[in-house]
């Protein structure tokens, strides 16, 4: 997911071309206070006349505690993005207030209100220890995110390069978003000439169960398509697993071992989630 500031018109207009699975445009911090009612103008035009294609769209609205809230709503909600981030949520209560609103304007215009989900960005030791109730509280919240950096100063620690001051929040954040079968999404990594670190923290947070990665710069993206891709090693396996599955099956087995190692449900599972991340069709092995 690439965050792209609301004010910059030349990589808003060239956003699909980059290769990021989702485009954030951020009304939020990547904005001075001055410049917010131009980039959400700015937007709101984009949204209306660039096509993005097979592209994610996300914005990025202000918090409702804020002058930009509300505003940033009214702008947006009626254009239909593909999704909406709310930051620094803390509460149930505080994502009641929200959809309540969106979907008040949603029927001011005459629009679904299952067609737009939502993004929950926890920011705060308090969102931390909400994330559960926060991450069941409706289907139309179908991602959590974390944001390292202003965690980071709500904990009042110093950033590190393992980040290991956000472990437990990254951990509880990934558990919330997956009990209830929603995306986890981690934080940026800020050091973008750093390549090297970036991939390490990328395989860490691949292997803890984050479903991708805010990235700042376009140039990050490619490091995390080649880690989060399985290998053609991955896609053989899975492969061979769907298949000897789909034939044990219709003889009646559910249990069986290839090379020596047993192969039950949750093993078929991972193959078939392979084989989605590499656009196999495993439906008809």
């Amino acid at each position: 997911m690439l965050y792209i500031p609301g004010n910059n018109p030349a990589m808003l207009l060239h956003g699909s071309v980059y290769g990021a699975d989702s485009l954030l445009l951020d009304l939020e911090d990547a904005v001075a206070l001055n410049q917010k009612d131009a980039a959400r103008n700015l937007i709101k035009q984009m949204i209306k006349h660039v096509d993005y294609g097979k592209t994610e769209v996300c914005v990025r609205v202000n918090h409702l505690d804020t002058p930009f809230g509300m505003e940033d709503l009214k702008a947006i909600v009626p254009l239909q993005p593909d999704a909406i981030r709310y930051p620094k949520t803390e509460s149930v209560e505080e994502l009641q207030r929200l959809i309540t609103l969106v979907e008040q304007i949603e029927d001011e215009h005459g629009l679904p209100h299952d067609k737009m989900t939502i993004h929950i960005m926890i920011e705060t030791a308090l969102g931390v220890q909400n994330v559960f109730d926060i991450a069941k509280y409706s289907k139309r919240v179908d991602a959590i995110t974390i944001g390292g950096q202003d965690l980071t100063a709500d904990m009042n620690i110093k950033s590190s390069k393992n980040s290991s001051g956000i472990d437990l929040a990254r951990k509880m954040i990934v558990m919330a978003a997956k009990a209830n079968r929603i995306d986890a999404i981690d934080t940026v990594y800020v050091d973008i000439d750093d390549e090297e670190g970036l991939k390490q923290e990328t395989e860490f947070i691949r292997q803890i169960g984050f479903s991708g990665k805010a990235v700042i710069n376009p140039r990050q993206i490619d490091p995390i398509h080649e880690i989060y891709t399985p290998s053609d090693d991955e896609i053989r396996k899975a492969y061979r697993v769907v298949k000897e599955f789909n034939k044990n099956k219709a003889k009646g087995i559910g249990v069986f071992a290839i090379d020596g190692k047993m192969v039950d449900a949750p093993v078929v599972t991972r193959a078939r989630y392979v084989l989605e991340l590499s656009g196999v069709d495993h439906e008809n092995i």
